[in-house]
């Protein structure tokens, strides 16, 4: 089949969204597929934007045999909650525009958020008469208006009508996590329609190995006890409770917080940081996604984080990658996260109510403390994801109900 996914964030754009978007595009061209991606030119955590993509308004490329053909997208401050909100529909208008110019496919998949931009290819679609998959990252509006980024009732109420739409109208759509499910059920999808299907993680990529390695000699790790958190530092990440868990563990002169990523929160934290005099604390900027194995692997903990305020049933990518390096978990996440019933059922970790630094703080001392439990963990966490998050059985259950998309939407034609 001609598949068609279309994205706001490709490679060779750094983060959980991109990376897994392109290995699915690069596992359904593996099985026979023809795939082409539409996306916007990279920017998003690229300290230096490649010569390619700094000039003219189209581009077509290939990578890995699939075809990636490029927008210009007009950018706004990061750090502005207004140019946000707009770039949202500035999304939507550009990718969908290509869409509707394009060769047609046989479906389309196309990524939420923005929200904009499967309302919009959804019009498209039906245009064109494909089906359009729509995979639900992060729950939109509700997200935002929770972390506190969108008050203004008027447009609370238009995405919400805009999110029962899409959920309505999807021929399908697919969530990372049960809690996901219930809740895009409870917008409007139809529940024959509305998919379970994990973000996977590429065990082949990710695996045990040695602590000392290229990343922990370069920065000179030594034998520090490190507890790494490596990805984006936003709104929803709640930076300020690792800050104050490590103004916990000051005097624990052999721990040494990691903390590598960058995002519109980083800036707060290392002031943060600095104000209380933490030097437990090494600050790296966001590495190529070839480092990332080193990082969990030079590790003896990994901290996934949210916001207290946050009560969405978020699953954040970099768990399962985590567990892939076999390394143990320590999450501080509120209760409604569906990644605290991962790390029970795994046993691979430990949870601690969000927003709690000084419980964060005890979890991270009792495991430094019971070096047997630690490995225990991550060698737990491991078999987990052999067991039920490979990234090709997930691509299987895609592939499936984009065959059953397809031959439902003929049958109604």
């Amino acid at each position: 089949m001609k598949i068609l996914l279309i994205t706001i964030t490709y490679p060779p754009e750094i983060g959980g969204a991109a990376h897994l978007i392109h290995q699915l595009a690069v596992s359904l061209t593996d099985i026979g597929h023809e795939v082409r991606v539409i996306t916007c030119f990279p920017s998003y955590n690229l300290k230096d934007i490649p010569y390619q993509y700094r000039r003219g308004f189209l581009i077509t490329e290939k990578l890995e045999n699939i075809t990636i053909e490029r927008i210009h997208v007009p950018r706004f401050s990061r750090t502005s909650k207004i140019g946000r909100g707009l770039e949202h529909f500035i999304y939507g208008l550009f990718l969908s525009g290509m869409t509707l110019f394009k060769r047609k496919a046989d479906a389309a998949i196309v990524f939420s958020p923005p929200l904009p931009l499967p309302w919009l290819v959804e019009l498209v679609g039906k245009l064109q008469r494909i089906p359009v998959i729509v995979n639900i990252q992060d729950l939109f509006p509700l997200e935002a208006v929770e972390l506190g980024m969108l008050k203004n009732r008027i447009l609370i109420r238009l995405f919400e009508g805009m999110e029962y739409q899409v959920y309505r109208h999807a021929s399908a759509v697919t969530v990372h996590s049960p809690g996901n499910r219930t809740h895009v059920i409870k917008r409007g999808g139809l529940e024959e329609r509305v998919h379970t299907i994990y973000n996977w993680v590429d065990s082949e990529f990710i695996h045990p190995s040695s602590k000392e390695n290229e990343f922990s000699r370069e920065y000179k790790l030594g034998d520090k006890f490190i507890v790494s958190y490596a990805g984006t530092m936003g709104w929803a990440q709640d930076m300020r409770t690792i800050i104050s868990c490590a103004n916990c563990l000051r005097d624990h002169t052999n721990i040494l917080f990691l903390l590598v990523g960058d995002g519109v929160e980083r800036g707060k934290s290392e002031a943060m940081s600095s104000a209380l005099g933490l030097t437990n604390i090494r600050w790296l900027p966001m590495q190529p996604l070839t480092v990332y194995p080193d990082i969990l692997a030079a590790s003896d903990i990994s901290v996934i984080n949210l916001h207290p305020e946050l009560h969405t049933p978020v699953v954040p990518s970099k768990l399962l990658s985590i567990m892939a390096a076999g390394r143990a978990v320590v999450a501080s996440l509120p209760f409604e996260s569906d990644a605290r019933s991962i790390i029970e059922e795994a046993s691979c970790g430990v949870c601690v109510n969000a927003g709690d630094s000084e419980a964060l703080a005890d979890a991270i001392i009792k495991l430094e403390s019971d070096r047997e439990l630690l490995t225990e963990m991550g060698r737990r966490g491991r078999a987990y994801i052999e067991a039920h998050f490979s990234r090709q059985s997930c691509t299987k259950e895609m592939e499936g109900i984009i065959v059953n998309t397809k031959e439902s939407l003929h049958e109604r034609l």
